[in-house]
């Protein structure tokens, strides 16, 4: 099992993941209390990825359970070493739970677009762009636009 359900105790590895200067580039920076109580929460699901020796190397936030579990979104994937083939392994991995145990219709996620390496890697996978939210982030002073995609059950299953 690459990826783990993650529990309360998984939290600061999780959030120091979230604030390494290359996951702050590209993720949102959530307080302490913020993902705690998303965890808590019936929204959330969080999923942890455990190197060979038992160290948090990655990790995943879905959201959208409360409104069903048709269509969810993919809202963080922080992986600490990242062009090393871990992402695609865990986003493997990530899809046969979104689809195949959750039962998802609909997988969405947005993206920077300057974020070259997590564009490639949805797109090699059949995430399809549905369009681009216009500077609709901010980064260092800098309006930024999100790429929206997703990936359907169906195209999933092919």
């Amino acid at each position: 099992m690459l990826l783990r359900p993650a529990s309360p105790a998984d939290l600061p590895h999780i959030i120091a993941l979230e604030r390494l200067p290359e996951s702050a580039r590209y993720v949102g920076q959530w307080t302490d209390d913020h993902h705690a109580r998303a965890l808590a929460g019936e929204n959330a699901r969080y999923y942890v990825h455990e190197n060979e020796i038992g160290h948090i190397s990655a990790y995943v936030i879905l959201l959208g359970f409360e409104e069903g579990h048709a269509s969810i979104e993919f809202k963080r994937f922080v992986v600490a070493e990242p062009g090393r083939g871990l992402g695609r392994l865990l986003l493997a991995e990530l899809l046969r739970i979104v689809f195949d145990e959750i039962g998802a219709h609909r997988f969405f996620l947005d993206v920077a677009e300057d974020n070259a390496r997590a564009l490639h890697l949805y797109r090699s996978v059949g995430f399809v762009e549905e369009g681009v939210m216009r500077e609709a982030t901010e980064r260092d002073g800098k309006w930024l636009s999100l790429v929206l995609m997703s990936l359907l059950q169906h195209e999933y299953a092919i």
